[in-house]
C-alpha cells in the first residue's frame, strides 16, 4: 500500500470541538482529526466495525472559509481507520475548514474546525506578557527562601578512628 501521507512538514493537527460523527443510510464515519501539512490536508476518520466486508468509503468535501474546495488526491483504509488526502494545503489567512458529506445528492454538514492564526507553529503559541487577574500576589523568590539561621548545619562529620 502506498503511503497516503503527503510529503512536506506537518503544520497543525486540528481536533473537532464537537463530535464529528456522520451517519446516514449510505455511510457512517467519525472525523477524529484533520492534519494540515505544508503540501496538503489529511482527514483522519474512524469507520464502523467491519462485519466481514469493507464499509463504504466516505465521500467528503473539504472547504475553507474563502470558499475554496480542496481536491481529493488519495485515500487509504487500515482496518476501521480511513485517511483521505486533499490538496493543496491551506493558504495563509485561512480561519476555518468545513467538512461536508457527499454520500447522497445533498451536501450535509459534518464538522467545522478552526485553523490557528499564523503565529502558531511547532506546537508553541507565541504570546506577549500574560497577566493572571484575580490571583493573589505570590511572594517573590527571595521571600520564599528559608531563613538561613534556622537551617541546621548539614556539613559532614567524621569520627576519628
Amino acid at each position: 500500500m502506498k503511503d497516503p501521507i503527503p510529503g512536506g512538514s506537518l503544520q497543525y493537527v486540528l481536533l473537532p470541538q464537537k463530535f464529528g460523527r456522520h451517519q446516514t443510510a449510505v455511510t457512517e464515519f467519525t472525523v477524529l482529526c484533520v492534519e494540515i501539512w505544508s503540501t496538503g490536508i489529511v482527514v483522519n476518520m474512524q469507520l464502523p466495525p467491519a462485519n466481514g466486508s469493507q464499509p463504504p468509503q466516505p465521500r467528503i468535501a473539504v472547504q475553507d472559509h474563502f470558499g475554496t474546495e480542496y481536491s481529493l488526491e488519495s485515500s487509504a483504509s487500515i482496518g476501521s481507520r480511513h485517511l483521505q488526502v486533499f490538496t493543496p494545503s491551506v493558504p495563509a489567512g485561512t480561519r476555518s475548514l468545513t467538512i461536508t458529506s457527499r454520500d447522497d445528492d445533498d451536501a450535509r454538514f459534518v464538522v467545522a474546525l478552526a485553523v490557528p492564526a499564523g503565529n502558531f507553529r511547532g506546537g508553541r503559541l507565541k504570546v506577549g506578557h500574560i497577566h493572571l487577574a484575580g490571583l493573589p500576589d505570590l511572594p517573590s523568590p527571595v521571600q520564599r527562601q528559608p531563613d538561613m539561621q534556622q537551617v541546621p548545619d548539614l556539613t559532614e562529620h567524621r569520627e576519628a578512628g
